[in-house]
C-alpha cells in the first residue's frame, strides 16, 4: 500500500506509477521523533521541507506572555510547509504531539519535484490551496460558531483528512489530543472545553477513549457543526452507505 505521502497527494491529482515510486523513494528516509519534540522552532533558519508519514504535528505561535495558539494540525502524507526553504527564519513552530516518523525532502528533491514532474506539481499546489482555504475556515470557526460547534467542526475536518490517507473507519480515527491543545486551537479555556466534550457526548455526537474519537453519525455531527468540506478540494469518495443511522 503507499505510504500516507502518495494517498494525500493522489487525493488531488492522478498519478501514475513512476510518480508514486519516485515519491515513496524520496520519502524512504525516516527519523522517528518522540511526542512532545519540537521540529523546528520561530526563529530558526529552515533548511529541508518536513514530512509527516505516521503521527500528528501541530503548527502554533507562542505570545511573550507564554500564551499558546495552535492554527494547524498536521496529519500523515501533510507537508510542513512546502515553500519553507526559502525563508530565513521561521515565523513559527512545529512540534509533535504524538510519536511521529518524518522524512526531511532537501531543496534539490523539492526542485526536481516541480521541473520535472508536472502531475505532482499540480497536487502540491492543490496542498498549498487547501492550507490556505483551511485557515479561513479555522478563522470563521473560531469567530462565528459555538464552542461545541467549534470543537466538532475540527473533528469533522479531521475525519475528511484521515478518510482520504486511509486512517478513518466508520467514523473513528486516532486524535492524541488533550483538552489543553483544544484549548489553544480554539481559544477557550480548558473548563470550557471540558464542558464543550460532555455537552457533545450526551448529545450522542461523539465519544472518546483511547486515544481515539468515535462519531455515531458522521452526517450527524457535520449538520450540528455547519461543516462544508468542499474546502478540503478532496477527490476521493465514500461508499453510500458509509455514515451510520441514526
Amino acid at each position: 500500500m503507499p505510504n500516507a505521502f502518495v494517498r494525500k497527494l493522489s487525493s488531488f491529482e492522478p498519478l501514475n506509477v513512476d510518480d508514486q515510486n519516485w515519491l515513496v523513494s524520496v520519502s524512504s528516509k525516516t527519523k522517528g521523533v518522540a511526542a512532545g519534540s519540537a521540529l523546528i522552532r520561530e526563529g530558526d533558519n529552515p533548511e529541508n521541507v518536513i514530512m509527516i508519514l505516521d503521527g500528528f504535528a501541530m503548527r502554533y505561535k507562542t505570545t511573550f506572555e507564554g500564551r499558546r495558539q495552535i492554527f494547524a494540525y498536521f496529519v500523515p502524507g501533510d507537508f510542513c510547509d512546502l515553500h519553507v526553504a526559502m525563508l530565513k527564519t521561521m515565523d513559527h513552530s512545529i512540534a509533535t504531539l504524538s510519536a511521529c516518523r518524518v522524512a526531511y525532502l532537501s531543496p534539490g528533491i523539492i526542485h526536481e519535484l516541480t521541473e520535472r514532474r508536472p502531475s505532482l506539481t499540480r497536487a502540491l499546489w492543490m496542498c498549498s490551496l487547501v492550507d490556505e482555504a483551511t485557515l479561513r475556515e479555522w478563522l470563521v470557526n473560531l469567530g462565528q460558531r459555538s464552542a461545541p460547534q467549534r470543537i466538532s467542526h475540527l473533528f469533522c475536518e479531521l475525519h475528511e483528512r484521515m478518510m482520504a490517507v486511509s486512517l478513518a473507519d466508520d467514523g473513528s480515527f486516532e486524535l492524541p489530543l488533550t483538552q489543553v491543545e483544544l484549548a489553544d486551537t480554539m481559544g477557550l479555556s480548558v473548563v470550557h472545553v471540558n464542558r464543550s466534550l460532555k455537552e457533545l457526548r450526551e448529545a450522542g455526537l461523539v465519544s472518546h477513549r483511547d486515544r481515539r474519537i468515535m462519531i455515531p453519525n458522521v452526517s450527524r455531527l457535520k449538520e450540528y457543526s455547519d461543516f462544508d468540506p468542499s474546502y478540503l478540494h478532496l477527490r476521493w469518495k465514500l461508499p453510500s452507505d458509509h455514515t451510520p443511522k441514526g
